[in-house]
């Protein structure tokens, strides 16, 4: 599945959404439009990244529209591990 990331300056979570968000990354749970979240990067200013599977970009920006959050550009992502796991490396 294709990884995306985008980034949010100024979204400061909750602590209950990190845990959610955690739990639903650590089950693999995807949503409705088939994303789902594989890393969530953030600090205490409220800067905020997301590291999310989905099928496309625009399934992101749903994903994000659906929670109420601009998530501004969203780039396409490969990191060396998911290269590993290919068998791309």
């Amino acid at each position: 599945m294709p990884q995306f990331m985008d980034f949010h300056p100024d979204l400061k979570l909750p602590q209950a959404a990190i845990d959610q968000i955690a739990a639903d990354a650590a089950a693999g749970r995807a949503d409705k439009f088939g994303v789902r979240q594989v890393e969530l990067f953030h600090n205490a200013a409220g800067q905020v990244y997301c590291l999310l599977e989905a099928p496309d970009a625009d399934a992101v920006r749903k994903h994000h529209a659906a929670l109420g959050v601009d998530c501004g550009d969203v780039h396409p992502t490969a990191g060396i591990t998911s290269r590993l796991a290919e068998g791309v490396l």
